[in-house]
């Protein structure tokens, strides 16, 4: 049977970076939050930052609102266009410099040989995802709004919400709507209810 898990707004936190740096707003993390393996956030970027170094920790990050570049330790750049997603490893952390004004950031962290993908993109239409018993996924909706049908079930989500989906090797997955979508595949069961 699958299983929509609706993440509370009013369950949401921001925090601050562990150097000060910025914020940011913890979606979920497991398998516990205070020793996690994966974890998944927004963080806002009102300035020019350096990142919070995380030695042992895959980062997955897109901008939301702005373009941003990231400079990195050894001299490299990455300049990323709104919605583009970068990978590095959070023991090489970068500078963030805004390139026009304050962004929004997702962030997608791994560590422990747990193994996920951060998808970032415009929603037009029907997409499928496929489904897995070993894993799930998790949609924050940025713009607009979606039909998520999994299986039998149909549920809803608008701008700002996010849930996870449970489903079993054989569903079929199925994301209708408009407007802009961040998915993440997860090889690993979100922490329960």
């Amino acid at each position: 049977m699958t299983r929509f898990r609706r993440v509370p707004a009013d369950a949401l936190r921001a925090e601050p970076w562990a150097n000060g740096g910025g914020t940011t707003t913890v979606l979920d993390s497991g398998p516990d939050a205070s020793d996690w393996q994966w974890r998944l956030s927004i963080a806002q970027i009102d300035r020019d930052a350096d990142f919070s170094i995380l030695p042992g920790v895959r980062r997955q990050f897109a901008t939301l609102d702005a373009p941003l570049t990231l400079r990195f330790p050894d001299g490299t750049d990455r300049q990323l266009l709104r919605l583009g997603v970068a990978r590095f490893d959070g023991g090489a952390a970068p500078r963030a410099e805004l390139a026009e004004g304050p962004t929004r950031a997702f962030n997608l962290m791994l560590r422990d040989g747990i193994e996920g993908e951060l998808v970032v993109r415009p929603l037009t239409g029907a997409m499928l995802l496929p489904a897995s018993s070993a894993s799930h996924w998790f949609v924050h909706m940025l713009a607009g709004q979606a039909q998520i049908h999994a299986g039998p079930e149909t549920t809803a989500v608008a701008q700002g919400e996010s849930l996870w989906i449970d489903a079993h090797t054989g569903e079929r997955l199925r994301v209708d709507g408009g407007g802009e979508i961040v998915l993440v595949r997860l090889d690993v069961h979100p922490a329960e209810e």
